[in-house]
Parts: structure tokens; sequence; C-alpha cells
């Protein structure tokens, strides 16, 4: 039995959710001793926004949200001027949010809700990390402000207006399907490398892995090989750093795959959890190091989203697309074998994102495409621990070829369950 007059189940509904956005974001507010509102006006705001909206629509006058949005701005002026010559200057940042939550309040009634409480969680978010943003801001140099220019025109100037057609030989390019790829590994390597740079050195080697592998496990299993040897005494601890970063290209290649070909995500996570959980255990049986660590290096890492680099990708994607087709086409699964385990070596972004590619082209079949991938880890796996022999040193070897190792019986032991 309902207690609610069926008429007004609705509108009670879409009140409720704007009263309870204006009062999250006003809680935020109120604890700014400089703030020009508090959680009162806001959550009065985000009502009044619902309000303006229901009249406008119930009489037709979309105009009334606009006198909704002018009254509130005048009020907000008003209110502000009598102070304005006694203050300094405090920012318009109360302002704005004010006006944003009266547009998610109008957004509420408008059948937005879920859209409206996700904006407003954003909203309180910003407003929140208010000091935890400036540091960030101060630490951006010009090279990354640089980087996440390249990336948005990466991703929103030359992807939409690349064609979705099949071209050349077997179907093998799609320009946009190519350059998605390109943007999906620029994004995260691009998240890996900005964390780098606001996190430096001082939080120590396991964050370092964890950021380093998403930026480039390559790179950083090179710079902790050169730091084990010319600094006997941390040998360790760059071990640890090289086998989470490794640990990571798992989970990262894993988050891939489940964008790029949903339907291998099961075998595919079974093969990486049997490599990611003898990895982890490995690092966690060394973890007592970790307190002992001096200064670390920053991992070398070159910018992802340059044009050149994003170019060479997408072509070196290509390539290995189009000779993982043809060699399947005249070879069988030997072909397909022999460039997963050639190109994994130098790439195994490249590697696995054409094997996923021919799956989803019908071209391979579930079993072949997880051992391909499989293959082009290994192969990438094999070509990081010559890196730890030749550059690391034997010290070195001795404490990271053990869990490296336990990676990669991990993964081949993996492809026994699927």
């Amino acid at each position: 039995m309902s207690f609610i007059v069926p008429e007004l189940a609705a509108p009670l509904e879409a009140f409720s959710t704007a009263l309870g956005i204006g009062l999250l974001v006003g809680m935020e507010r109120e604890r700014r001793p400089d703030s020009a509102a508090g959680l009162r006006t806001f959550a009065l705001v985000a009502m009044l926004g619902c309000l303006f909206a229901l009249l406008g629509e119930k009489t037709g006058g979309p105009w009334i949200l606009a006198v909704g949005l002018l009254v509130v701005s005048v009020s907000m002026i008003a209110a502000n001027f009598s102070t304005l010559q006694e203050e300094k200057y405090r920012g318009f940042t109360s302002e704005a949010a004010i006006i944003v939550t009266y547009g998610l309040g109008a957004a509420v009634w408008f059948g937005y809700s879920t859209l409206a409480v996700m904006i407003a969680i954003t909203t309180t978010v910003l407003l929140y990390f208010k000091a935890e943003l400036r540091q960030f801001s101060e630490r951006m140099t010009p090279k990354d402000i640089n980087s996440i220019l390249q990336f948005a025109v990466l991703s929103l100037v030359i992807l939409p207006i690349l064609p979705s057609q099949d071209y050349g030989p077997y179907n093998a390019f799609n320009p946009r399907q190519i350059w998605w790829m390109v943007v999906l590994i620029s994004g995260l390597a691009l998240s890996g490398y900005l964390a780098l740079r606001i996190i430096g050195a001082r939080h120590g080697a396991a964050l370092l892995g964890i950021f380093g592998g998403l930026a480039s496990s390559t790179a950083t299993t090179l710079m902790f090989s050169r730091h084990a040897r010319d600094h006997n005494e941390l040998v360790r601890m760059a071990a640890i750093v090289i086998l989470i970063a490794n640990v990571m290209v798992m989970i990262r290649l894993g988050f891939v795959s489940s964008l790029v070909a949903p339907e291998l995500v099961a075998p595919i996570a079974i093969v990486f959890a049997c490599g990611i959980v003898p990895g982890v255990l490995m690092a966690l049986y060394g973890w007592k190091a970790l307190a002992e660590a001096g200064p670390l290096p920053m991992p070398e890492v070159k910018n992802p989203t340059e044009l050149k680099t994003a170019i060479s990708f997408g072509l070196l994607y290509a390539v290995v697309l189009l000779a993982s087709a043809w060699l399947q086409d005249i070879a069988g699964n030997k072909g397909l074998y022999i460039i997963a385990l050639a190109s994994g070596i130098t790439d195994a972004d490249a590697s696995v994102l054409s094997t996923l590619r021919l799956f989803n082209l019908d071209k391979i079949a579930q079993g072949q495409a997880v051992i391909a991938v499989t293959l082009a880890l290994m192969a990438n796996l094999i070509f990081k621990i010559g890196l730890v022999l030749s550059i690391g040193g034997g010290r070195l070897a001795r404490h990271a070829l053990p869990g490296l190792i336990a990676i990669g019986g991990g993964m081949a032991g993996g492809l026994l369950l699927i």
C-alpha cells in the first residue's frame, strides 16, 4: 500500500534528489569560512532549479528557467556587494558552484537524475580537494601541460575524423580502430607518466613500481637495473620495483583486453591471474626492504602522447596486425605465434592488440588468441630478464629473477587451465 499520492511520487523523488545534491555540495562549502554560501543556500538553490524547470515545463515557457538563473545571479551580486570593498578578492568558486547546483536541480526535473548526481559528486570533489589541485597545478611543467594537450589532439581532434572502414589485405587496416588503440595505450601511459611526475620518488618504491609499470615497464626495468648496478645497498629495493612494474603490465593489458575484446576477458584473466598472484607474493616477501630505501630515481619515461611516438606505435601496430594475419593465413597457428613472440620482445602492447583485433575479425579462435597474447608477454618478460642480467648484474638477478620467472611460469601454467 502506497502512502504517497501516485501523481506526486515522481515530483517528490525529483525534489528529494535535488535537495540531496544541494546538501552534498553545500556541506563542502559550509566548512569554508570564506565561502559565499553554505549548506542551506545550496540546498535551496538546487530545489529552486528543480522548481523553475517544473514551472517552465508546465507553462510551456522555457524562459522561466533563464529567469530563475538571473534571479540567483542577481541575488549573489546583491549579497556580496556590501562586502566587496571590505574583503580581499576570494575568487568566484562558490558563485560558480551555486550556478552549477541550480543547473543540476533543473537537470533532475528533466529526467537526468543519475547524470546530475554524478556531476554533483564531481563538483564536490573539485571543491574539496582545492589544496591538492593547487599543488598539482604548481608541480605541472610546460612539458606536462604539453603532454595533456597532445593527448587531447590525439583523442578529440584526430580520432573523430578518421574513417571507420576496413582497408587493405585481409581487411586488416581500419584507421579509426588503429588510432583508437593509439589513444587507449597513450592514455594509460599518460596516466602513469603524470602520476610519476606528481608523486616523485618520495612516496616509495611500491608506487614507483605501480606507476612505472603503467607508464613503461621496460623503461622502469632499465632504469632500476642501472640503479642496482650503481648502488649495491639498494639492489633488493630495485628488484621489488622491477617486479611490481612487470605485474602492472598484466593488469594494464588485462584492462585493455576487457575493453577491446570482452569475450576474451575470462580466459585472459585466468592466465594473467596465474602470473599476477606469484608476482605479488614474491613482492610481498621482500616488502621489508622498502622501509630501508634511500632516494630512488625517477624512471626516464618519454612523453607517451607526442605525435611522433603515437604515429610510431600506430604504424607498428598496423604492421604487426598485417604480419599476423598474413602468417596466420599461410602458416596457421605457427605463424601467429612466431609474430607474437617476435613483436612481443620490443612491444607487447602492439602484439597483444593485434591479436585481439584478429580475434574480433573472426580470423583466429579464442584459444589461439589467448596463447598468442601469453606468448607476447612471455617474450617481453624474457627481454626484461635480459636487461636485468646484462645491466643489473648477478646481485640484482638473484633477487629479481625468482619473481620474474614465477610470473612467466604462472602464465604458462595458466594456459593449462583454459
